[in-house]
């Protein structure tokens, strides 16, 4: 008897230690449970079987009828409490609840933001492609800055080496889809805005019709090939896009207009490096904060570019060495040529 509950105990640890859901841990628990209850009605009684996990069946039908009052009785207490939630009010297209004038302040009294720059804000549809190390930060504070709409994609799950840096997600929530942990972490911070997760991979096929769908485009990806196919979407859109890198120590960040004058990021990287020249996160390693610092500058951009509050990096590349603390800005232009958008501000 003893050996079965560590048996079970064991399955829930491990099943917790390997970002299994709880759900499924539940279900491991339910199928032994009724494993020994089949062993029990089938088995002869004098089988070892039965024998070590106590030798009759009716404490275990009782186990699991006290098992059932109580998964019941938490389904129906979150169902009640649901319901007890308040109703917020809607609000008119376009206009602030009371709640939100309140959760703004700071932003409406600043003099480059105001009330009419939140409310482009709260119209803004901004998509974050990469719910990782550099979206962490700047979904966050989309969501907080009230950006009505939202958009992540991504195909990864959370996973425990994940945490060093990827602030959005937790603990409780390993295994989990990054663009629904994201997702839970963002309406948790701000209920009035909308959230869209996209669990997938953004490809040639679905990117155009997915950019058409927003203002914005911020990408926080860590590898060449979604680099320069959001990008030319983006182009090929007349979309901004405000993309950011990081390797160990440094990170870097721009925002890629060629509709509005600007190059393109192919303009700034025309070729990939070579294999191995750049090293991603997982193969180098990163500090800690410093995604937290470039995706907090993306998401600042992304916000004066939506309120047309001061100058953005558009023409411009910030490059930020955390380990000295030098920040350096080099300016940016289109290159004549550029197969993706001609070098000449406009689309190829």
């Amino acid at each position: 008897m003893l050996a079965l509950v560590l048996l079970a105990a064991a399955l829930w640890g491990l099943g917790r230690v390997f970002g299994v859901p709880g759900r499924l841990r539940l279900l491991m628990l339910a199928c032994l449970w009724l494993a020994v209850v089949l062993a029990h009605l089938v088995l002869p009684e004098a089988h070892p079987l039965r024998a070590a996990t106590g030798g009759r069946v009716e404490p275990w039908l009782v186990l699991g009828g006290v098992a059932v009052l109580v998964l019941g009785y938490r389904l129906a207490l979150g169902a009640l409490r649901r319901r007890a939630e308040p109703v917020r009010p809607a609000a008119a297209p376009g206009a602030f609840r009371p709640a939100e004038l309140e959760r703004y302040a700071r932003h409406i009294l600043l003099r480059e933001v105001g009330g009419p720059g939140q409310k482009r804000l709260k119209q803004a549809r901004v998509l974050v492609v990469g719910a990782g190390g550099l979206g962490s930060p700047a979904l966050l504070y989309l969501a907080a800055a009230g950006v009505g709409t939202v958009g992540v994609i991504d195909a990864d799950r959370v996973e425990a080496s994940n945490l060093q840096r990827q602030v959005i997600h937790t603990d409780a929530r390993i295994g989990w889809p990054k663009v629904h942990s994201a997702a839970e972490a963002m309406r948790a911070l701000n209920p009035f805005i909308e959230v869209r997760p996209y669990e997938r991979r953004l490809t040639e096929e679905t990117a155009a019709a997915l950019l058409a769908d927003y203002d914005l485009i911020l990408d926080g990806t860590d590898n060449f090939d979604t680099r320069y196919l959001v990008n030319r979407m983006a182009v090929a859109a007349g979309k901004p896009l405000i993309a950011g890198a990081i390797a160990q120590w440094e990170g870097q960040v721009s925002l890629y207009h060629p509709a509005a004058g600007g190059p393109c990021f192919q303009c700034t990287f025309p070729e990939r490096p070579a294999p191995g020249l750049v090293p991603t996160c997982a193969e180098a390693g990163v500090i800690a904060p410093l995604p937290g610092v470039v995706g907090s500058i993306m998401a600042v951009e992304a916000v004066k570019h939506l309120t047309g509050a001061g100058a953005t990096l558009r023409g411009a590349l910030l490059i930020y060495d955390a380990l000295w603390g030098e920040t350096r800005r080099i300016g940016l232009k289109p290159r004549p040529g550029c197969p993706v958008c001609g070098g000449a501000g406009g689309a190829g």
